[in-house]
């Protein structure tokens, strides 16, 4: 099972976001995603977060929050648990270039209109009503979401 990080960087009501256009065989190709990656050896989820963040962005985290983690198992992808967080501080300027695609603050409220995984909206609501720290399980067959089960209570659609 792969291991990442996923953060959602919020400043002034916006969230930086990145449009995944510059990867070759991509799997988020052309999709609206928060900044992190894969774990390296040794790491933390912490250790991970910072580094893809520094990497991708050029900033250094100040304060976030480790909200909860994502299991996605699908019938095309490795299983993956991904280590979501979220950000409301940091040091220094988003760089001009992301090798993985294009960096923007959008509008907070407007992030569920751009192109994304049926699972990111998922756990993208859940991250704006939900304090506690959550374990989400997000199946899929190809890129269409199967199944949602929060906390091993299976979700409805449009929960």
């Amino acid at each position: 099972m792969k291991n990442t990080t996923l953060c959602y960087i919020y400043k002034d009501k916006k969230c930086l976001l990145m449009h995944r256009t510059k990867k070759k065989n991509d799997p988020n190709e052309g999709k609206w995603v928060g900044v992190g990656g894969k774990f390296e050896e040794n790491e933390s989820p912490v250790d991970c977060l910072l580094r893809e963040v520094k990497e991708e962005t050029g900033l250094l985290l100040t304060k976030f929050e480790y909200r909860g983690i994502v299991t996605f198992v699908s019938d095309k992808w490795e299983t993956e648990q991904m280590h979501l967080f979220t950000a409301s501080d940091f040091l220094g300027d988003v760089v001009s270039e992301c090798v993985e695609g294009a960096l923007q603050w959008v509008d907070a409220q407007q992030m569920h209109t751009l192109p994304m995984w049926e699972g990111d909206s998922v756990f993208l609501s859940l991250l704006q009503t939900q304090t506690e720290f959550f374990s989400l399980k997000l199946c899929y067959r190809g890129e269409c979401l199967t199944n949602a089960v929060l906390n091993g209570i299976p979700m409805k659609k449009g929960e």
